[in-house]
């Protein structure tokens, strides 16, 4: 161990003084230089207790239990429209939805007027204190289907992309080369 003061090695008894107002470990030489002595603190070790599981898994005491979110719902179109019906019909105020969701005033305002989309836990708990229906099952899109040949139709593939657009550049090249 080093005296904190003159860097020396402390041969003995390290000595805890406080010089000005910093406490400090230093040698016998470098003591007389200050005051008081004082006593390092002592880590208090304070035995882990293992956490108590509860009977029921995944419910807390502190927390209700939370409804499940569905990943694969998605937000309808007029989400802001239906909101504001909803609110409107059962003569709720922003402030008292607000408070009564537990969300800020100017975040259901953003939602109303389109600004914001809710993200799908603020879309349940909107759904079931108004008593609509804002998340649905997405629309699978149709792919269009392209013929190829006169006699087959089949779905468009990577390939079939790049050789078309292999041909676009060659007949382009070719009408450019035939204006000039």
């Amino acid at each position: 161990m080093r005296c904190e003061v003159c860097g020396r090695k402390i041969r003995g008894k390290p000595n805890r003084v406080v010089i000005e107002v910093a406490k400090l470990t230093v040698c016998d030489g470098c003591a007389k230089l200050g005051t008081a002595t004082w006593e390092p603190p002592k880590p208090i070790i304070s035995p882990v207790k293992p956490r108590a599981r509860s009977v029921t898994l995944g419910t807390s005491a502190k927390k209700p239990p939370q409804p499940p979110i569905d990943a694969g719902l998605e937000l309808i179109e007029d989400f802001d429209a239906k909101i504001r019906q909803a609110r409107e019909k059962l003569g709720i105020s922003h402030e008292d939805l607000g408070k009564k969701l537990n969300l800020k005033v100017s975040l259901l305002r953003k939602i109303e007027t389109g600004k914001m989309k809710p993200d799908t836990k603020v879309a349940t708990v909107l759904e079931h204190a108004l008593k609509v229906k804002l998340m649905v099952p997405p629309k699978e899109e149709k792919v269009p289907l392209i013929k190829l040949t006169k006699t087959a139709s089949r779905e468009l593939t990577l390939g079939d992309l790049i050789d078309l657009d292999k041909k676009g550049k060659e007949r382009g090249d070719m009408t450019r080369r035939g204006q000039s």
